[in-house]
């Protein structure tokens, strides 16, 4: 069968000097860690005796007057990024053919039109690509993405690696190894190339590649496909929008980036699994009840939502929720629950939210009291309300569709008081419960009046220590971060701890006890978890 699908092996020099590369914008970043720099060094270095060495596959198709790279653009670049390492160590050493060989046949590329040289390597982004520009022809000396984090300070550590591991390899005998790196990297380090003869299913053919095991994240492949919906005219700034939006998410998880996707796409179109989100939103399967945004809807739907997100993630930041929404996101955050956000953005939507949101945070915090929201099922069905919110216009149904996962005040109470929680839960429950809201202003820093580490307290035996430690009535909220000193006994409590507590603490009530033992415990937590009933049944 004929397929026009031409494939060679091509040394690197040659693949090189014929060729100017694009890395398009459907490609992800340069993200080679230092150790994966390393081992590429290693493994050249390790090869410089052998007559060949293989490299891996690199897949480009032709775009007007320059390859772009569909596989293979870690490799291209970090080699790039060793080719210039020797191209500065020729020029400082005086090897100025070399040199210029070098830079002809790796760096840079004559244009026969203007007598000006053009970069062998471009990146999309422009500040990247600016950043391995003065990288390739200034060296160590290059004065972009000293400090910082992203792709183009990536790159700048990458370089620093190679030049500096080169500077040790050269150091025995610097004229005959400059010699055997150039011409090993030049004529005995091999590619296996495919070129794909139609530019215009470049999209297709990357998906394709990289959805078969390859460690390519669901961000990523939405990225594509937004641009392969995208009008030629349109990519770069459909790209910059793109970039803009993730790169407000922490570089170093991806995932947080996707999740905001599908809480936003969720407030549209209903609950979506994780494995299924780029199959759905690429129209790759299809569902009677939900629809997919476009590729343009979707980057629309995303941007609009971002600054009520945003605050969702980081109640500090400015942005269009209140001062009440900002403390129930905060609430949320303390209590480490995210599946309810899409919900939350949906309320968030409505002329008046606050009642609906003071509902969702008080069912969470039951809920999260006397059972769990760890469930899938749970997950669904506040993503199918939080469309249903979106649909009507009104949260008012959630009081009868949640009924199910409604606790009783008593339950409430009693939980609270013979519970275990972890210390983030208990920080919220004891905030609240001294602030006398379900929306604390701040939370001190909570420490256990009989800590799980002291062994000679009296008053508790060893399976005793266990049961009642982590329960609320042995809490204490403290304006101190760490312990003091001293505090480790019921006297030293009083007397170094207690002066430290939180506003609204119980002081009082603490003093009044001479020992801290079981009993006491239990009468705190006795009346905290009454308290706590007043305020979240009011």
């Amino acid at each position: 069968m004929k397929t026009g699908l031409d494939a060679n092996a091509s040394s690197a020099g040659s693949l090189f000097s014929s060729s100017v590369f694009e890395v398009p914008p459907f490609q992800r970043e340069y993200s080679w860690s230092n150790d994966e720099v390393k081992e590429f060094f290693g493994d050249i270095q390790g090869a410089l005796d052998q007559d060949s060495y293989f490299l891996g596959l690199v897949i480009i198709t032709e775009e007007k007057t320059r390859r772009q790279i569909v596989d293979g653009q870690q490799r291209i670049v970090t080699l790039s990024l060793l080719a210039a390492a020797l191209y500065h160590e020729a020029q400082k050493r005086g090897r100025d053919a070399l040199a210029d060989r070098l830079k002809a046949d790796f760096l840079r590329s004559i244009n026969y039109s203007t007598d000006q040289t053009d970069p062998r390597v471009v990146l999309t982004d422009p500040k990247d690509n600016e950043t391995l520009q003065d990288i390739l022809d200034n060296g160590s000396e290059a004065k972009k993405a000293k400090d910082g984090e992203g792709v183009s300070a990536q790159m700048r550590s990458s370089y620093d690696l190679i030049s500096r591991s080169l500077a040790v390899d050269l150091s025995a005998d610097p004229f005959k190894r400059l010699g055997k790196w150039t011409e090993f990297i030049t004529h005995k380090l091999y590619f296996a190339v495919f070129a794909h003869p139609d530019p215009a299913t470049v999209y297709s053919l990357f998906e394709v590649i990289n959805t078969r095991g390859r460690d390519l994240t669901t961000a990523d492949l939405l990225k594509n496909y937004i641009l392969s919906q995208t009008k030629e005219d349109y990519k770069l700034e459909v790209y910059g929008r793109w970039q803009s939006l993730s790169g407000a998410f922490p570089a170093s998880s991806s995932t947080s980036f996707v999740q905001y996707i599908r809480h936003a796409v969720t407030v549209d179109s209903g609950h979506v699994l994780p494995r299924d989100l780029f199959a759905f939103l690429a129209g790759r399967t299809k569902s009677a009840s939900k629809e997919p945004p476009s590729a343009y809807g979707l980057l629309d739907l995303l941007e609009a939502r971002f600054p009520l997100y945003s605050q969702m993630v980081d109640p500090t930041l400015s942005g269009p929720a209140d001062d009440f929404a900002l403390r129930v996101f905060s609430a949320l955050n303390q209590l480490n629950v995210i599946t309810v956000r899409p919900l939350m953005m949906a309320i968030s939507d409505l002329v008046d939210p606050r009642k609906g949101l003071e509902y969702v945070l008080k069912l969470v915090v039951r809920r999260m009291v006397v059972g769990t929201l760890g469930t899938g099922n749970i997950e669904r069905r506040f993503s199918d309300a939080a469309r249903r919110v979106a649909d009507e216009k009104s949260w008012a149904f959630l009081e009868t569709e949640f009924a199910d996962l409604n606790p009783s005040k008593e339950e409430f109470v009693n939980r609270i008081e013979k519970r275990s929680f972890n210390k983030g839960t208990l920080t919220f429950l004891r905030s609240s419960i001294i602030g006398e809201t379900i929306v604390p202003n701040e939370y001190e820093t909570l420490h256990f009046i009989l800590p799980r580490t002291v062994t000679d307290w009296g008053g508790f035996d060893d399976d005793e220590r266990s049961i009642w430690g982590p329960r609320i009535g042995n809490s204490f909220l403290s304006t101190e971060s760490r312990r003091p000193e001293g505090a480790l006994t019921w006297v030293g409590f009083k007397e170094v701890l207690l002066p430290t507590a939180a506003d609204g603490e119980w002081i009082d009530a603490l003093n009044g006890y001479n020992i801290w033992d079981v009993d006491a415990v239990k009468s705190v937590g006795e009346d905290l978890a009454k308290a706590a009933g007043e305020i979240w049944y009011d």
